[in-house]
Parts: structure tokens; sequence; C-alpha cells
């Protein structure tokens, strides 16, 4: 679909100025299963969607713990990023061994970019097809960042990556300016009705949804799925009451309307009440 003379080798500039194994690479982000990352001043959630290659197979993990205070959300090769978060775990380990104090994530973050910025200017190696939303807490504060395939790394207040995931992003572009100062528990039901809007239609349950917390005296650590449901059951209820009773008023207007039909049939010639 995609071939042409300037895709045979990661090294090769198209004539106007593309690499287009770099951008295939991305396009295979926006193909994963969507994922999501939100930060405060003290904590950070990264959420994914439970995507099945079928319905005899289980789903594959797509968030990861790389240290009490770092956690890992991807979207792409499964594969791929399970060896990037297995290279961001040994790094965290080495760097607490040497200097018995935890890795600062944006050093981490730069290490990270820097492996993958290697794979596009090497003709032996292919980049990285995952994308990889890096969150973490450190003595400057919360932090989440996106790590690209093609090398470079941006910081966010939130973010959304993977299929679907612009319907996610409208939703936190709405919502961001409050993120900062939003608690632990607002974070996390903002984190899955974000994940709602990358389902489109289908009724969002709990195990379909992978959510994670890090925060300040908080060490990384998954949500139970019991927890995740009462999350979701408190804005998913709320519809159904609003309907019902806007059925009720519908009725009682109607009831209200009808005698006053009945009496206004014979003056056809008043003028109809301004509103």
């Amino acid at each position: 679909m995609f071939r042409n003379q300037y895709d045979t080798d990661v090294t090769t500039w198209s004539p106007t100025g593309r690499l287009f194994q770099v951008e295939y690479a991305m396009e295979a982000v926006k193909q994963g299963s969507a994922a999501i990352g939100l930060r405060s001043r003290s904590h950070v959630v990264l959420a994914s969607v439970n995507k099945a290659q079928s319905e005899l197979s289980s789903h594959q993990r797509k968030i990861f713990k790389v240290d009490d205070h770092i956690g890992v959300a991807i979207a792409g090769l499964t594969a791929d990023g399970r060896v990037l978060s297995r290279y961001m775990r040994s790094e965290s380990i080495n760097h607490s061994f040497t200097y018995e104090s935890p890795l600062p994530v944006g050093r981490l973050v730069v290490r990270l970019a820097d492996k993958a910025q290697v794979c596009t200017q090497r003709s032996w190696k292919r980049p990285y097809g995952v994308g990889l939303l890096v969150g973490g807490l450190d003595e400057s504060g919360a932090h989440l960042y996106y790590n690209c395939p093609s090398g470079n790394y941006f910081e966010y207040q939130a973010f959304a990556i993977g299929s679907r995931s612009q319907a996610a992003k409208t939703y936190l572009e709405r919502r961001f300016e409050s993120f900062n100062e939003s608690s632990r528990e607002d974070l996390i039901k903002d984190a899955i009705l974000a994940i709602r809007e990358t389902l489109q239609g289908e009724t969002l349950k709990s195990s379909l949804c992978t959510v994670s917390v890090l925060g300040v005296d908080e060490p990384f650590h998954f949500l139970d799925q019991e927890s995740i449901q009462k999350v979701i059951d408190t804005f998913e209820k709320v519809p159904e009451e609003e309907e019902d009773g806007g059925d009720g008023e519908a009725e009682a207007e109607a009831a209200s309307a009808a005698p006053a039909e009945q009496g206004g049939a014979g003056d056809q010639d008043v003028a109809p009440m301004e509103m």
C-alpha cells in the first residue's frame, strides 16, 4: 500500500526530505490499542484498552512497571514495548545501585529517546514500532512524557496514543486545565472517561481497561477490576436517572397540556402567548 522506491532502507531520504520507514513505525503506533496518560501535581495515572486478537485469546498487557516511581503505557508493537520497558527497568536499577537514589524521569526519557534515534540512522536496524507514555514522579514533581519512534520526546499534562485516540484527545483538551489541581480520584475518573471515548459506542466495562496509579507516598500499582468498576458505575448510572426524570417531566407536561388544548379549541382567533 505504501510501497515506493525510497522506503527500502531507513537511511534513504526521499526528495521531499522524509524517512518513510520512520513514518511507517509512527503509523504502527496509531494502529495499536489506545493508551491514556494524565498527571496532576502529585499523581500520574496511566490507562489502556484491553484488546484481544480473538474471543479465544487473552489481551496483551500494555502497561508496565519500571520502578516504584515510574510506569509506562505503550501503543503499537507489544514485543518492541516489552524490550524497551526491560531496558528502562535495567537503567533504573543500575542508577539506583550506583547513586543510591531514584532515577529522574527526564533523564530516563532522554536515554530512551537516544536509543530510539539510533535505529533511524543505521541501515541494519529498524525503528521501534511502539509509542510510549512514560509517567513518573521525582524531586521536581509529577511528569508525563511521550516517546515517539522517531526519537523525539514531549512532555504533556495529558495525552492519548493509539487507535481512536483523537476522541480521547478531544476530551482531554476540554478538561486539561483542571488536571493540575485534580485529586487522585478525579484523575482516575477522567482517565476512564477518556478510555470510554475511544470505544465508540461499545459499553465500557472494567474488563476492557487497565488503570495504574503512582503518586506521592504511593508506589506504582494497578487498580483491581472492582475499583475500576465502582468508578465506572458512578458515571454510567447518572444518565439513566436523568432519563427517568426526563420521562416523568414529559408525562406531567403532556397531562397539563391536554386540558388547555380542550379548553382553547374554540379560541382559534386568539394570538398565541410569546415565550
